[in-house]
């Protein structure tokens, strides 16, 4: 599978670190919940960039679009149901915040 040039300086230099065979699958199993190479992972961690794990990106993309159709019930009952809607967007909007925070 041939890389993809994502940046305008290629990525031409490696490093070396010793780590147990433990701590490998440790990186490996992190990389695979982020849906990341482990390079992809370590150049992350190292730098500081955010990481967030593979499930919580689909997490928050359903809870968006589950946001869009409460407006859309608001939109087309003419506010009928707004209290609901209301508490139902609140607990939506607390949770993305949460998930998030923890990335």
């Amino acid at each position: 599978m041939p890389f993809k040039t994502v940046r305008p300086e290629p990525l031409d230099a490696v490093v070396n670190v010793r780590m147990t065979a433990l701590e490998k699958a440790r990186l490996k199993e992190d990389a695979d919940l982020a849906g990341l190479s482990v390079s992809q992972l370590v150049r992350r961690r190292c730098f500081g960039r955010r990481i967030i794990a593979n499930s919580d990106a689909v997490m928050l993309k359903e809870l968006r679009r589950i946001g869009g159709l409460l407006k859309h019930i608001h939109n087309e009952s003419k506010g009928v149901y707004s209290k609901d809607t209301a508490k139902a967007l609140a607990a939506l909007k607390s949770y993305i915040e949460e998930l998030s925070r923890d990335h």
